[in-house]
């Protein structure tokens, strides 16, 4: 844990402190920022704050008295109710403003962990509870120079996967044997096993209607077959075997089997492509201006592209997530559908931008890339599509 860190960045967010909760495991943001691991035996209410300035407190029941030994800080214990707001009550003398992981309205679920009955009672106690979205970003979402590096190997790796998976596809639907979408599954797995990376629930091969599926999955049993004439969406996503700490690479592309696309086809695509784009421009401009940007703003300039061609109702999703050694990462999402994203794109980032157009028995189209942000620029990692694939 680095505590002189997240004093520096309260001070920076002008908040005089950060309260730590939790009860059985509610609250795992908060267990892998403090550098507890997830081994401990929890069934009680612990506290631990960080303020901006001065030494850190603790607050733990006395039967597991000893779970924050591995923290720095002056310890407190409880046993009754009533004995534990006293403490808390005492921990936080001075402090009003403080940060917890609370999003008000439940805007930003993802760092929305705390119970609605503790906010209420340090409320009750005076206190304003506001939200470490941003505060979870620096210390969740930010990658270091190493780190960074593993998602650049992945993207090399993956993209090579990713052109030949389409020659292969297109080799085995023209031939006798045929293919379907699990089987396609099964060698770009394969594949990825080989190049010494590591995936999860994926990767996806979607072929004609089940491209319009943003969140399909293909079984053995549920495979359908790739003909022909087919359009095919692949999404497929890894990271360095062997590297908890490694950064995921993550893509989608879109083609169509042994024919040119139809003029509806280059329409939907070459939208998606268009607010693919303007995200990304959005983006690039905020940062070599150094300029702040939300998630919710990259989501706008893509949503609008998407929405001033007509086809607004059939995005159905968020524009991109953060990505980090876990896929969909604790950082600023590029949100303004699901949720309203406030959180800022910080530097030393990586999330995906993935618009998508998607009619339901029909096709679908997304198309994604990851950018990494840094000091003054931002870049796209790998390589971007620009036309519908012909295999």
């Amino acid at each position: 844990m680095d505590i002189l860190g997240i004093q520096k960045a309260l001070r920076g967010e002008k908040v005089q402190g950060w309260l730590f909760y939790d009860h059985h495991y509610r609250d795992p943001l908060g267990y892998r920022i403090l550098g507890l691991g997830d081994g401990l035996h929890v069934t009680r209410r612990w506290f631990y704050f960080v303020p901006a300035e001065g030494e850190p407190k603790k607050l733990v029941h006395r039967i597991e008295a000893g779970r924050l030994d591995s923290l720095p800080g002056s310890k407190a214990v409880y046993s009754s109710w009533q004995e534990l707001e006293g403490r808390l009550e005492e921990m936080l003398t001075g402090q009003t403003r403080i940060a917890m992981q609370y999003s008000p309205r439940n805007a930003i679920m993802y760092v929305s962990l705390v119970d609605a009955g503790t906010v209420e009672m340090l409320r009750g106690m005076g206190k304003e509870i506001v939200s470490s979205a941003d505060l979870v970003s620096q210390f969740e979402a930010v990658l270091t120079e190493e780190q960074m590096a593993t998602h650049f190997v992945a993207q090399k790796k993956i993209d090579s996967i990713l052109a030949e998976g389409w020659r292969v596809m297109g080799e085995r639907a023209r031939s006798s044997a045929g293919t379907h979408e699990f089987e396609m599954v099964a060698w770009l797995n394969e594949a990825i096993e080989r190049e010494g990376l590591v995936t999860e629930h994926g990767p996806n091969v979607s072929a004609g209607p089940n491209s319009a599926d943003s969140h399909y999955e293909p079984t053995q049993a549920s495979s359908r077959a790739i003909r022909r004439g087919d359009f095919v969406l692949i999404d497929i996503w890894a990271k360095v075997a062997g590297r908890p700490d490694a950064v995921w690479y993550d893509i989608t592309w879109t083609g169509v089997v042994d024919r040119e696309p139809t003029e509806r086809e280059q329409t939907v695509f070459r939208t998606v492509r268009d607010a693919r784009d303007a995200a990304v421009g959005a983006v690039q401009t905020a940062f070599a201006a150094g300029t702040p940007i939300a998630g919710w703003q990259a989501d706008d300039a893509a949503r609008e592209v998407i929405r001033g061609a007509g086809f607004g109702e059939w995005f159905t999703h968020r524009t991109g997530h953060n990505i980090g050694s876990i896929l969909h990462g604790n950082g600023a999402h590029l949100d303004n559908l699901e949720t309203h994203d406030e959180r800022l794109i910080l530097a030393d980032t990586c999330f995906s931008v993935e618009p998508g157009i998607y009619f339901p028995g029909e096709f679908g189209v997304r198309n994604e890339v990851n950018m990494m942000a840094r000091k003054g620029r931002a870049e796209v990692t790998g390589r971007m599509q620009a036309e519908l694939v012909r295999v």
